[in-house]
């Protein structure tokens, strides 16, 4: 989803503790981000890791609309987030 310029995208999976946690973060701070659940979605989940490197969640990328830069972040760092989101 769109925050302005930018499109947040998480990776999640049901049972993950951090990832209720940066969800929470988000609608905190009311960032819209779309959620892609790898524990059930198998093909998201191998984009995923090949993307990142591992099976780790939460994996979130952040996409830049302006000049179309990738932000990646893995596992939910609160100060990491605030930075690549201007937050």
């Amino acid at each position: 989803m769109s925050t302005g310029s930018q499109d947040v995208t998480v990776y999640t999976t049901g049972s993950c503790v951090y990832c209720q946690a940066q969800k929470r973060f988000l609608d905190e701070h009311k960032i819209p981000f779309k959620e892609v659940r790898v524990d059930t979605d198998t093909v998201a989940a191998e984009e995923m890791i090949k993307r990142s490197g591992q099976m780790s969640v939460p994996f979130t990328v952040i996409v830049n609309q302006t000049d179309e830069t990738e932000r990646e972040i893995t596992g939910f760092n609160r100060l990491r987030l605030a930075k690549a989101l201007g937050i």
